[in-house]
């Protein structure tokens, strides 16, 4: 495993208003590519600074841009309440896109990632011409009628779970033709899962009816990801 380290960080957003985040460094940063990490609900939490230090372990800057403001829950009455005050197109045209420009003066290729909310709130950045190279999302998407796929113009893989209650693989199904009838460069894989299948911390009692951590597939998810920005970003 390589040596990587990681810090918050302060970046201007498009309107000049400033954003924290938490950004993780690889350990070589020359010509090191870079990925935006949008969060779940539940905020800039341990588990999502995780996956931004797996990617830097892997030679990316990877930047998760605090949405909620230094606020974060494991109560998911609480995560609920903070979604909901979200201003989704604001997060979506100024925050993401402050994140992208900030990682763009370190490197040329910039991809984009993000998982439930995070995925909804990825694809909508999409729309907006966002100066992204690649992105990968994760069991999550917007309401399909607030979606423009023919603004989206760069390749899209995403990972859904075909027993996941909150985003119905039906749903997924009018997501992926949308997206074709747009001539979107997308790839879907679908698994035999719940929603948030990738997120180690959706164990045990504690975990939402609705969610469950599978090891086996969240690895198969993310090998392909890997390949992806492997492909898209280097």
């Amino acid at each position: 495993m390589s040596k990587t380290s990681s810090s918050f960080v302060t970046f201007q957003r498009p309107d000049g208003q400033s954003l924290n985040g938490y950004l993780a460094i690889p350990e070589n940063t020359k010509d090191a590519p870079s990925i935006v990490v949008i969060q779940e609900w539940w905020g800039l939490n341990d588990q999502i600074r995780g996956v931004a230090d797996r990617f830097a372990s892997l030679g990316y800057f990877a930047l998760v841009p605090d949405l909620y403001r230094g606020k974060a829950t494991v109560e998911q009455e609480e995560a609920h309440h903070l979604m909901d005050n979200l201003n989704f197109g604001d997060a979506a045209s100024q925050d993401i896109r402050g994140a992208v420009q900030y990682l763009r003066q370190r490197s040329e290729h910039v991809g984009l990632t993000g998982y439930c909310m995070g995925a909804a709130l990825a694809l909508l950045a999409l729309t907006n011409d966002i100066p992204v190279t690649a992105a990968a999302i994760w069991y999550g998407c917007p309401p399909l009628e607030y979606l423009d796929a023919t603004k989206i113009r760069v390749p899209v893989i995403g990972h859904w779970a075909t027993q996941d209650t909150a985003f119905p693989i039906g749903a997924v199904n009018e997501l992926e033709d949308k997206l074709h009838k747009a001539n979107v460069d997308v790839t879907f894989y679908r698994y035999l899962a719940m929603h948030a299948f990738a997120n180690e911390t959706a164990v045990g009692p504690g975990r939402l009816e609705f969610t469950q951590y599978d090891p086996v597939w969240a690895q198969l998810a993310w090998d392909r990801t890997l390949t992806f920005f492997g492909r898209t970003l280097w």
